[in-house]
């Protein structure tokens, strides 16, 4: 019987050496190149982030405590945005003077308590720059009107950009210059806009070449009279006027009024879909690249009783204004162009009185720290963003999280247009994502450092990366930090070592994008390997069998 075992087994093992030798051919393993993405950078840039965020009433409310719970609540419900209001009139009294002459105090305090706060919860501020005190309007009724001497704004904007270099990049330049009385009691002036939109920009830049500026939000309106121009004419005007050269992102304000996402767009309908129309208005003047974000969004809940003279933005109950919420951001991002989508607004501090003003009936939470059924939503909503899908990945993305002193940097020749980057030792950045591998993008530099690297709380087998480059040149770069993961979600962290390459004169570390694969199929490798293991035995078993005794 033995030659009949050891022919046996020698059929069966070229049989399994046959499949496996086929098994490796066809099916990928993990020490092959990155499977394809299922998608690629994004052609918008300022897109891929967090697109949670939402107008605070920070700098009214008086008690810090109240301040602290509001901006913690905030990031509880998955919120990465703050939208504050930095008021011209309160912070520069007087020409060039930030003193309050009241309390003897600088007029900045209030400002920097905010900006520590909103760091310490991880919240980026969109800071609105307008209101302009007395001295500088002359109009003086009206608190809302633009200034004599637009280059008195333009000192303000210097001032404010110069202070937080580092702490803020994005800035909003006026709001809703399309409606009275917010362009002060005067006929609506898109040139004058412009204008005033220039000398901001560039004092701005001046400042802090890092900064970007957001066109000022434009009220949703249908009227084309003096005093009050639709969005979409005023638009047209602000672009034939020299707009295109002097923001970097346009802001609009997006309402659903009582209609539901899905009301499709309409130039005579006001409904959430209406700001599709913008993108047109830009199109038609080549400005395709710039990303819109929303300045105010939402729902107005007020009661069922509430007085229908009273209803500016119309009504919907609490129940609708939750799932609109939810629908309406999601199909938002589902467009490509859109970023940051405000909420309008989070919590208010008191002084918006129910009986007095519908506007009451937006909030996210109560005064009294009571949410609303539409702040569930928003925790239910920012789940889907914590973790990167197969493909690629801004630094940006809302996946990615920093810790320490790391700095937005613009740079034309990185995906998306920016880096993050810092120096300083134990400054890290995590990312959660669901795959089985992971690319670094980068920018290598001669003053680069060292990156620790780390795959779900236990150091990688690469240990850690170098980012040092003997050239000089601005080229990103790519290299693999995680590979052959099982399936499913990790997280990846990278630390800033305190040693770098002995040739680098500096411990920086610019970081470009991630890209994650995955291979969902691994089993067949290891199968195969299995195969051919056992096949080897059964060839020497059958060998062995043949020897005579």
């Amino acid at each position: 019987m033995k030659p009949f075992y050891s022919r046996f087994l020698r059929f069966f093992s070229l049989i399994l050496l046959g499949i496996s030798a086929l098994s490796l051919i066809v099916f990928p393993h993990p020490f092959s190149a990155s499977s394809s993405p299922t998608h690629t950078p994004s052609p918008i840039p300022y897109t891929d982030l967090n697109p949670l965020g939402a107008n605070f009433f920070l700098d009214r409310e008086v008690e810090l405590w109240k301040r602290e719970q509001t901006v913690k609540m905030a990031k509880e419900a998955g919120i990465g945005w703050a939208k504050i209001l930095f008021s011209w009139e309160g912070i520069e009294p007087k020409k060039g003077q930030f003193l309050d002459d009241q309390y003897r105090k600088s007029t900045w305090e209030k400002y920097d308590q905010i900006v520590d706060l909103c760091q310490k919860y991880g919240l980026r501020i969109i800071a609105r720059l307008d209101r302009a005190p007395d001295w500088a309007r002359q109009d003086k009724s009206l608190k809302t009107g633009p200034p004599a001497d637009f280059n008195d704004y333009g000192d303000f904007v210097y001032a404010v950009v110069s202070r937080y270099k580092g702490r803020i990049q994005h800035y909003q330049i006026w709001n809703e210059p399309n409606i009275w009385p917010e362009w002060g009691d005067q006929p609506v002036d898109p040139e004058g806009y412009v204008q005033l939109l220039r000398v901001a920009y560039q004092r701005a830049k001046e400042a802090d070449p890092n900064c970007l500026i957001l066109s000022a939000p434009l009220a949703q309106t249908l009227e084309k009279s003096p005093r009050n121009l639709n969005e979409l004419d005023y638009l047209d005007a602000m672009y034939q006027a020299g707009a295109k050269d002097n923001f970097d992102i346009l802001f609009a304000n997006g309402y659903g009024f009582d209609r539901p996402p899905s009301d499709p767009p309409h130039p005579e309908v006001l409904n959430l879909a209406r700001i599709t129309l913008l993108p047109q208005v830009m199109e038609r003047h080549g400005d395709i690249q710039k990303a819109v974000w929303l300045n105010e969004f939402g729902w107005n809940a007020a009661p069922e009783d509430y007085p229908p003279d009273k209803l500016q933005w119309r009504r919907v109950s609490e129940e609708q204004q939750a799932k609109y919420t939810y629908e309406g951001i999601e199909l938002a991002r589902s467009w490509g162009w859109i970023g940051v989508i405000n909420l309008w607004y989070f919590r208010q501090v008191g002084d918006i009185l129910p009986q007095e003003s519908s506007s009451y009936y937006f909030r996210i939470v109560d005064v009294d720290f009571t949410p609303r059924l539409v702040y569930y939503k928003l925790q239910e909503l920012s789940t889907n963003f914590k973790h990167a899908s197969p493909g690629y990945h801004e630094e940006t993305s809302p996946a990615v999280e920093t810790k320490g002193s790391w700095m937005p940097l613009l740079d034309p020749d990185a995906s998306g247009g920016t880096l993050v980057v810092s120096d300083q030792p134990g400054d890290s950045l995590t990312f959660a994502f669901e795959g089985t591998e992971v690319d670094l993008l980068y920018r290598g530099d001669p003053l680069s450092g060292r990156l620790q690297v780390s795959i779900d709380g236990r150091p990688s087998r690469g240990d850690y990366v170098d980012l040092f480059t003997a050239e000089g040149g601005r080229e990103i770069l790519r290299q693999r930090v995680a590979r052959g993961l099982r399936p499913g979600r990790h997280t990846l962290e990278l630390t800033i070592t305190s040693d770098s390459n002995p040739q680098s004169g500096g411990r920086w570390c610019f970081i470009d994008a991630f890209e994650v694969g995955n291979d969902p199929i691994l089993w067949p490798f290891y199968a195969s390997v299995g195969f051919i293991l056992l096949a080897i035995v059964g060839l020497a078993s059958s060998f062995f069998l043949r020897r005579p005794r």
